[in-house]
């Protein structure tokens, strides 16, 4: 059974279309019109092993925050929607990650209830990326995990580079990702969970 999801969202401030499928190979095409956000999707889709087809068009005349909040609220929400009954997958994730000077760790529960929690150097204090503005990261991923129906819980241990600091949260969510998303061939059919359903 293919894992994989089609979905529009259209509002005043962005349109997007999103096609995934969760058995990929880690391919990330369309059109993002933010460089530095393409670029943090795409080590997202790369570590996972999602294959992301993203066309979004957004108020960047204003600034960069519905495209990228948008996009992840409809990227979670098709997580969710590919998954499926969550038979047989490994559930949790984690991946601690190390980006020269930066380590970063990152776990991850598709448990069906959405929780973000973020530790480290403050984002909101350094300097955007272009139209990137740095606490967009932070959107992003709490957006992500509320819609992908998941806890999130990102800790960056110590880093001072930033482009390295963003690059390693994305990268080790996605290696989570993959990790919690992969079937368990011990498991076979069998939900995750004491309860039966997630």
């Amino acid at each position: 059974m293919q894992r994989i999801s089609s979905l529009k969202r259209e509002t005043r401030e962005t349109k997007i279309s999103l096609k995934i499928n969760l058995d990929g190979s880690g391919k990330l095409t369309g059109e993002i019109p933010i460089g530095f956000f393409e670029h943090m999707m795409s080590h997202l889709a790369k570590y996972s092993l999602i294959d992301m087809e993203i066309h979004l068009e957004g108020d960047l005349h204003i600034d960069a925050h519905h495209s990228v909040e948008d996009t992840a609220i409809v990227l979670g929400s098709a997580i969710r929607e590919a998954v499926g009954d969550k038979k047989g997958i490994t559930r949790y994730g984690d991946c601690t990650l190390p980006m020269d000077e930066t380590l970063t760790a990152a776990v991850l529960d598709l448990s069906g209830r959405g929780y973000f929690k973020y530790t480290g150097p403050d984002l909101r204090t350094m300097p955007p990326f272009g139209d990137y503005h740095s606490e967009l990261t932070l959107e992003f991923m709490e957006k992500l995990a509320m819609n992908a129906a998941m806890n999130l819980h990102i800790l960056v241990h110590y880093g001072q580079n930033y482009h390295h600091i963003h690059e390693s949260i994305f990268k080790a969510v996605g290696w989570a990702l993959r990790k919690s998303l992969e079937n368990d061939p011990r498991r076979k059919d069998e939900i995750p969970s004491t309860k039966g359903i997630i």
